[in-house]
C-alpha cells in the first residue's frame, strides 16, 4: 500500500489491471483500515480515469455473488449518491412504480454514506429483511415483480469498506462503482450520477456492453431527475438535454424534495408517497424518474406516455401492491 499511496501522491494514474489488483486486495483483507481510508481519501482528491473505473468494476463484479434469472429482462434504477443533496428516496420509490407498471426490477442498494438515508436504510426500517438467497429473491421477483439487492451481501469489498466509508462520511470511488456492479447484470439500467464528467465516463463504459441504458445528471448537481432544474441524459441514442419547460414542468424549490434528517423522517416520506399521499412535487419527481426508466426499456415511447404509465402505477396503487408483497 505504501507504493500505491506514493504513486497517488505523485499524481500518477493506474492501469486497468492495477486498479483490478488494488480492489481485489481491498476485498481480500490484504490492507488494514487505516491504509484503505488513506487510499480512498487520496484517490478521491483527483479525477477517476476510465481505465481505473473499468478495473475497479471488473474486480467487483468478478468477486461478487452473481445471480442469473433466465426469462427476466430486468431493470435497475440506481444512483451513485454523493451529490450532497439529501433528497428523499426517489430512485427506490421509482423502482416500485416501474415494478407496478409491469417491468421486473432488480434494485441494487446500500446504506447511505454521504446522505442521511440510503435505499437500504429505508427498506430495512420499513421491515424488509436483506437476503442473498437466490430462491428467496426469485420468489420475490415472481410475486412482487421486484427484488432488492443489499450490496454488502453480494460484494465482499463493499462489506470490508462499509465501516470505513461510514466513518469518512464523504463520497468515495465506491459511489462510482456501485451502479455498475448489480449482481444480476440487468439488461436495462437507469443510472443517476453526481457529475457530468462521470456521466461521460459511464457512457463510454456502457457503450462497450449490450445493455439498454440511460445515464442521468441534473445540471444543478443532483444524481437523478430532481425537477429543480434542467438535466442531461446519455443513452444508446446519444446525449440529450431536457429542459423542464419542454417537459411541461415548472422548477421545484430544492426543499420540496428534501429527504429529512433521520431514517424515520425518510421512511415517513417514502410511506406517504408509495401510499399515494405524497405532495404533488414529490410525486412528480418520482414519476419523472420512473418514466425515464420505462423509456429506457421502450425507447420508441414518448416521455409523456411513459410518465402516464408510471402515474397509473402509483395512483392506481400497483406500486404499493409491489411494495407490500416484497415486504411480506
Amino acid at each position: 500500500m505504501k507504493r500505491i499511496l506514493a504513486h497517488l501522491f505523485e499524481f500518477k494514474t493506474f492501469t486497468r489491471s492495477e486498479a483490478y489488483e488494488i480492489l481485489t486486495h481491498i476485498a481480500s483483507g490484504k490492507y488494514n483500515n487505516s491504509q484503505i481510508a488513506a487510499f480512498m481519501t487520496a484517490y478521491g482528491m483527483r479525477s477517476i480515469r476510465v481505465e481505473e473505473l473499468e478495473g475497479f468494476r471488473d474486480a467487483m463484479y468478478d468477486l461478487c455473488l452473481q445471480l442469473d434469472f433466465p426469462g427476466y429482462k430486468l431493470i435497475d434504477l440506481c444512483g451513485t449518491g454523493g451529490d450532497g443533496k439529501n433528497t428523499f428516496n426517489i430512485s427506490t420509490l421509482a423502482s416500485f412504480v416501474v415494478a407496478g407498471a409491469g417491468y421486473p426490477v432488480a434494485k441494487h442498494g446500500n446504506y447511505g454514506v454521504s446522505s442521511g438515508c440510503g435505499s437500504s436504510n429505508v427498506m430495512e426500517y420499513l421491515g424488509y429483511r436483506f437476503t442473498n438467497d437466490k430462491d428467496t429473491i426469485s420468489r420475490q421477483l415472481e410475486n412482487a415483480n421486484i427484488c432488492f439487492l443489499h450490496a454488502p451481501l453480494f460484494h465482499p469489498a463493499m462489506k470490508t469498506v462499509a465501516p470505513i466509508r461510514r466513518e469518512l462520511g464523504v463520497k468515495t470511488f465506491f459511489n462510482m462503482i456501485g451502479p455498475l456492479v448489480n449482481p444480476t447484470n440487468p439488461q436495462y439500467q437507469s443510472v443517476g450520477v453526481f457529475s457530468l464528467e462521470l456521466a461521460r465516463l459511464y457512457g463510454y463504459l456502457y457503450q462497450q456492453t449490450n445493455k439498454q441504458y440511460t445515464i442521468l445528471h441534473a445540471l444543478d448537481g443532483y444524481d437523478e431527475i430532481s425537477l429543480t432544474g434542467n438535466f442531461k441524459t446519455i443513452s444508446n441514442r446519444g446525449e440529450n438535454f431536457y429542459s423542464l419547460e419542454q417537459l411541461g414542468f415548472s422548477p421545484l424549490p430544492p426543499e420540496s424534495i428534501h429527504g429529512g434528517d433521520t431514517v424515520e423522517e425518510a421512511a415517513r416520506i417514502f410511506t406517504a408517497v408509495i401510499q399515494g399521499n405524497g405532495t404533488a412535487q414529490q410525486n412528480d419527481v418520482v414519476l419523472a424518474n420512473a418514466a425515464i426508466a420505462i423509456q429506457t426499456i421502450h425507447p420508441e415511447k414518448s416521455f409523456g406516455d411513459c410518465y402516464y404509465e408510471a402515474e397509473a402505477s402509483l395512483l392506481g396503487k400497483k406500486a404499493l401492491e409491489s411494495f407490500k408483497t416484497l415486504i411480506g
